[in-house]
């Protein structure tokens, strides 16, 4: 399996590491400690060299509650540190709904559009079919960030996220989008209550019957605190737990703040498959 993004063709035979870099001084996690361009870049270079295979640049936070920010806004905080960060040598995914962001994005190199909102808003699609190659997650959320979680999802979430994701697939690939260019992501946190997420990340096998690689981003969610009682800046290890947890489970990119201990607990995880593979 494989995900072909504008300059590089992912192998996923193996799981990726995505690593977030938050250009907002309001993120629910790490609000404002990388908002400037050279604190950006510092942090890019720094997950890079703890083993992130991707980097995913968001200028908007999408924190429960959270007002939109204007385009300029959003341009400003993002293009200056997309201009160096494509110069990195991996692929850059950039974490936006908003189709001016998303052309712009791309123009200047970005490999990737990371879309909360599947590309429902007008023009977002097309925007993304108009590339030749980019890559695309489209990602399921119930409402809207600034009412999602005061009303979430009802009944079973996984056949609901399910039929979502099948139905903006097929918008998409009617303009000409080929398989190997789409992702799918649960949303998990995303208009959902602990129990939905929890759900849905034991029976990924039900979304992944459909082809298509599923991305995971559990890392320091909510639901993680309800469980253990954590707040978000000790999530550290429940976050790599449900990384891993996805990745066992066929996730093929787990999309995380804590790269370095993410990347330890794959090897740990790859060393079994590995001896597991050589005794059958």
């Amino acid at each position: 399996m494989h995900w072909q993004t504008a300059r590089f063709r992912l192998d996923l035979t193996r799981p990726r590491v995505m690593g977030i870099v938050n250009l907002t001084p309001d993120s629910f996690s790490d609000g404002g400690r990388h908002a400037g361009v050279r604190a950006a870049l510092a942090h890019c270079e720094l997950l890079l060299v703890q083993g992130a295979h991707i980097l995913d640049l968001g200028a908007e936070s999408s924190r429960p509650g959270t007002p939109p920010v204007p385009l300029e806004q959003e341009l400003v905080r993002l293009l200056p540190v997309l201009r160096e960060a494509v110069t990195l040598g991996v692929p850059v995914s950039v974490d936006t709904y908003k189709p001016e962001v998303m052309r712009q994005a791309l123009e200047l190199g970005a490999d990737i559009v990371n879309d909360i909102w599947a590309l429902r808003q007008p023009g977002a699609r097309e925007a993304v079919a108009a590339h030749p190659s980019c890559g695309v997650c489209l990602m399921h959320m119930h409402g809207e960030p600034q009412t999602m979680q005061r009303s979430p999802l009802e009944g079973d979430a996984v056949p609901q996220v399910l039929l979502f994701l099948q139905q903006q697939t097929q918008l998409l690939r009617g303009l000409g989008v080929e398989m190997d260019r789409i992702t799918w992501d649960v949303g998990t946190g995303f208009g959902k209550t602990a129990e939905q997420n929890f759900a849905l990340l034991a029976r990924q096998d039900e979304l992944l019957a459909a082809g298509y690689p599923l991305l995971a981003g559990w890392s320091r969610k909510s639901s993680l605190g309800t469980v253990t009682g954590l707040p978000v800046n000790e999530r550290m290890v429940p976050s790599v737990t449900a990384a891993l947890l996805a990745v066992e489970r066929g996730a093929r990119i787990v999309r995380v703040h804590d790269v370095k201990e993410t990347v330890a607990a794959l090897k740990v995880w790859n060393a079994t498959i590995s001896v597991a593979k050589n005794q059958d």
